[in-house]
This record gives structure tokens, sequence and C-alpha cells, in this order.
């Protein structure tokens, strides 16, 4: 924490030079920026203007009852929560997302998405794919791990715990979000849940009852970049440090502040109100799961849209294990799933689209919402469906790509492709040139010949 307290300039100065020891999630400040970026300056070009959020529906999430209803199936096999008519002339979405249907001219959904088995694991977002890296991390292997200008770090992991600090801690039962594979342990997502200290250890402190004066606050500070000059005291600090004191005075920590934002934002982003504790049956083992699912989920991607308003590249969201659809003693039916799982979803998706159509972001953020399957076309005995690799749902909107469209088709009973399948590597090749100049990329001689394998190797997904 940097403690700036009314009383004299070597209580001042010793608080100072306690900026270098910012904790931010078990790394210090000083150390993001000690970190040597791989991205310098004549890298730059490279990236281009957009950020990617990486919406990961943890535990797999039903291709029939979101995107791909098939009501004309057999009743063993169509949408339980029926279907809603969407903006796209003859295309439906299932019964829990009336929201979402509205703005499908936003969205493009692919109905051929094959995650390729039906494991619980993490893939696409961390799998053999990304060579078992965060696939943020790889962003920021290229982009450099903090932002040229703010310092705010370039990939970053939102888990519930994040803006609700009474959550469960992240699942990593299934593997970890924050793996970096063969890139080192210094390309990690920051992860702000991580001792859930964050607004604390990124505050300016004072006594109380100057707080609220905004000139004596300036004024303070600017005393201390006076005396830090006057006395030469960045001459005994290395650079690194003289940046972490400049980005906390730039303000890096209210970028993870939700308080920043207009309560009237805050709201119509806030599912927490859409399923209550008290509604959802607890005899089922994941009743905890989903009331943070609920209560996270929005306040999480208005957390994400902030973080790339501000610059970062790639972030990661995903609440606890969830969208699992059994039937079993952990996990609710599919109907009753969905009203615990589709309606936060539906709520949380819309408001993010119509704000970043309002802020003028649509064209920059590219949001990606799947999980690591689907489920199979058959309800089982107990009314729920069970784990599916070939076929899965998966919606993207934004980036500049071609929205209001569905790509692919299934069968007739949602289970398989019914054209040319679209596989993980046409969704990792989509993210990576909506981030990066591909043909520039190819002349960095430094980049792991995998990583440019992976950019020059593999398809975006066709249409968009």
């Amino acid at each position: 924490m940097l403690s700036i307290f009314d009383r004299d300039r070597r209580h001042n100065r010793r608080a100072f030079l306690q900026v270098g020891g910012l904790a931010l999630g078990g790394l210090t400040l000083a150390d993001l920026f000690a970190a040597k970026a791989h991205a310098v300056q004549e890298r730059r070009p490279i990236l281009k203007d957009k950020s990617v959020i990486f919406l990961f529906l943890h535990g797999g999430p039903s291709q029939i009852e979101t995107f791909d209803p098939k009501m004309t199936a057999p009743a063993e096999f169509r949408s339980v929560t029926g279907e809603v008519a969407t903006r796209i002339p003859g295309v439906t979405f299932g019964g829990s997302f009336p929201r979402l249907a509205s703005l499908a001219d936003r969205v493009s959904v692919v109905r051929s998405f094959v995650a390729g088995d039906g494991n619980h694991d993490i893939k696409p977002i961390v799998g053999r794919d990304t060579f078992g890296a965060n696939l943020g991390s790889i962003y920021s292997r290229v982009a450099g791990r903090s932002h040229p200008a703010n310092g705010l770090p370039t990939n970053v992991l939102l888990l519930p715990r994040a803006v609700d600090a009474a959550s469960q801690p992240g699942t990593m039962n299934f593997g970890r979000f924050n793996a970096t594979g063969m890139l080192g342990p210094s390309f990690a997502p920051f992860d702000p849940s991580v001792g859930g200290d964050l607004q604390s250890d990124m505050r300016l402190s004072m006594p109380m009852d100057r707080l609220g004066d905004r000139r004596f606050l300036l004024s303070q500070l600017d005393y201390l970049r006076w005396e830090t000059a006057e006395n030469r005291l960045l001459e005994d600090m290395d650079r690194t440090r003289e940046m972490a004191f400049q980005t906390v005075l730039g303000g890096v920590a209210d970028a993870f502040n939700l308080n920043q934002e207009s309560p009237r934002v805050v709201d119509r982003y806030d599912t927490a109100r859409l399923v209550r504790p008290e509604h959802i049956n607890r005899r089922w083992n994941n009743y905890n799961n989903y009331v943070d699912n609920a209560h996270s989920l929005g306040k999480l991607l208005l957390l994400a849209r902030r973080l790339c308003e501000r610059g970062c590249g790639f972030v990661t969201v995903t609440t606890n294990f969830v969208w699992d659809m059994h039937a079993d003693v952990n996990n609710a039916p599919v109907g009753e799933g969905m009203g615990y799982m589709g309606r936060p979803l539906d709520h949380a998706l819309s408001a993010f689209l119509e704000d970043v159509d309002a802020r003028g972001l649509s064209e920059k953020i590219l949001l990606i919402v799947c999980g690591e399957m689907g489920r199979t076309p058959r309800i089982n005995q107990n009314g729920g469906r069970d784990h599916w690799g070939n076929l899965a749902p998966l919606l993207l909107a934004g980036g500049g790509l071609n929205m209001g469209q569905v790509i692919g088709r299934s069968d007739r009973n949602a289970g398989s492709p019914a054209t040319n399948p679209v596989r993980i590597q046409n969704l990792i090749a989509t993210i990576l040139h909506t981030l990066f100049d591909v043909g520039e990329l190819r002349l960095v001689p430094s980049l792991p010949r995998e990583i440019t394998q992976i950019m020059t190797g593999w398809e975006p997904i066709a249409g968009l």
C-alpha cells in the first residue's frame, strides 16, 4: 500500500519508499514493471487496437438450451426451455435468452463448433492447442506484460472473488486458468482475487479528515514529487520502483474499482437479483456454485469492460464450476439449472452488448462465449444432459468481425455438425488474428516457433 500521512517529511519519505512493495495479488507492482517486456516499442505496430474478453462457461453448457434449440426434433432431444425468436430471420435461441435474442444482430453464433472430447477441462482457454498456457499468456508474450503507457496488466484473470469477496475461491480442479506452459510463470495472468486485498493494496491512505480535501491531496502529491527530485531519492531507486509510484498516482487501481462506475451502469450489469439464494434448491451440491454465478457474473463482465477500455488486451472471465447438467446429486436437471444459469447469462451478455455499443467499443472488444464441451442430444432419464464432445455452443460478438449471422449447421438432433466443423484451432486463430497483425508477427525472430506456428498455420473461422 502507498501510505501518505499528514505528518512529517521523514514519514512521508518512508511511505514513498514503500511503494516498491505494493502488492498485486501476490506480485508486487515493482515486479510487474521489472519483468522485461518482450514487446518493446518497435513491436507495438504488431498489435491491433483490439482486446478480447473470453467468457468461459465452466462445466460444459448445452448447445441445445443455448443457441440451437431444435424444436422440431423429438421431445427427448429438443430444448426443454423452449425457444425465442431472434432479430435474425428464421433463427431462434433457447427460451432462457429473450434479451440476447433481441440483440442477435450484434452477435454471431457457430452451430458447428466441435470441442473434440467430452472431458471436464478448460480447453480452449488452456489446453494442448495453447501449449498448456492461458491464451492470454500467449498474448502478453507478444504484447508485453504491462501496458507501456499506464502500467495496466495486459493479461488478466477474473474469478468471482474479484467482484464479490464472499464468493468461493476459483475452481482449479480441472485445469489452472493461470497456467503459462512453456512461457514461464512471469506471463501468468494477473488475478486480482488472490488474497482479496487488491483495493487495499492499491490505495492512497491519509487521515480521514483530509480525504475530502482534493486540493490538499494534490499538494501532498506535488510535494512528494518535488522532494524526490530535490533530494535525488530516485537515484537510489531502480526505474521500476519509480514506475510503480507513477502508476499508482496514475490510477491503475481505479480500473479494478467498480465504485468508479455510475450506479446506473453497475445496476444494469448486476445479476445477483435475478437468482436469489433462497430460490435455489439446496439439495444440489452445486448450490454454492449457482449462487456465486448469479452474484458475480454481471459484475465480472463489467470489470472486464473497464479493463479493456483502458488498454488491457486479454481478459479471462469465469465463474465457479456450474454448467454441469447431469441431474444427479451435484447438478439440477437442465430446465431447473437453466433457470439458475441461463437468466444471469442472458442479462449479463445483453448488458455488455448495449454498454460497449453505447461507448463506441463494439469494434474494439471481441467477446468469446463458450465452455469446454457440449451436452448429449438426448436427455437422460433424470432430466439432465451428459458430456458431449462432438458439438458445443459458441458465440462471438464485436471485434470488428461480421455479426448478425449463424455459422454452420448441426444435424437434426444437434449432436454433430451438418456442415464443415469449426474446431478449437479455428477459434484460437480467429482470436489471434483479431489481436495481431500476423504478417508483421512472422518477422519477429525471438518468438517461440510454436507461437508463430499457430499464428500462421491455423485458419480463422470462415465467414467472420
